[in-house]
C-alpha cells in the first residue's frame, strides 16, 4: 500500500477538521443544533487542537516507511483514532444523526480505518517513487 498517499490524505483531512474546530466552533455547534456555550466551545477548540496535532504528525511522517514494526506507534494511533471515530459516527447515524454530515463522516472515517488497519497488520513495502 502507498502509505505516502494515506498519510498525506489523513493529514489534510484532520488538518481541515482541526482548523474548522479551532476557528469556527460556534458555527459548527449551531450547524449541529447544539447550544454554543463557553464549555462546548472550549471542548470543540481542544478537539481542534488534537486534530491539528494528528495532522502535523501524519504530515511529518508521510515519507517514513510505515507498517509492520516500522513507525508502529504512528500507524496504531491513526488506526485507533479512525476506528473509534468510525464506530462513534456509525452509532450516531443509526440513532438518527443530523443531516448528511454524520454518514459522510462515517464513510470517510471507515476508509481511513481500513487503510491504517491494512498498514498496521501487513508487511511494509518500500515505495520506489
Amino acid at each position: 500500500m502507498n502509505t505516502r498517499f494515506l498519510m498525506t490524505a489523513s493529514a489534510v483531512f484532520t488538518g481541515l477538521l482541526g482548523a474548522a474546530a479551532s476557528f469556527l466552533p460556534q458555527e459548527i455547534l449551531t450547524h449541529f443544533e447544539a447550544v454554543p456555550n463557553e464549555v462546548s466551545v472550549l471542548v470543540l477548540q481542544f478537539a481542534g487542537a488534537l486534530y491539528l496535532g494528528f495532522a502535523m504528525l501524519n504530515w511529518m511522517a508521510r515519507a517514513n516507511l510505515i507498517g509492520g514494526i516500522y513507525s508502529r506507534p504512528v500507524a496504531m494511533g491513526n488506526f485507533l483514532h479512525f476506528t473509534m471515530g468510525a464506530l462513534v459516527l456509525v452509532r450516531a447515524w443509526m440513532d438518527g444523526g443530523v443531516g448528511l454530515a454524520i454518514p459522510a463522516g462515517a464513510g470517510v472515517y471507515s476508509l481511513f480505518a481500513v487503510g491504517f488497519g491494512t498498514v498496521l497488520f501487513s508487511n511494509p513495502v518500500q515505495d520506489r517513487s
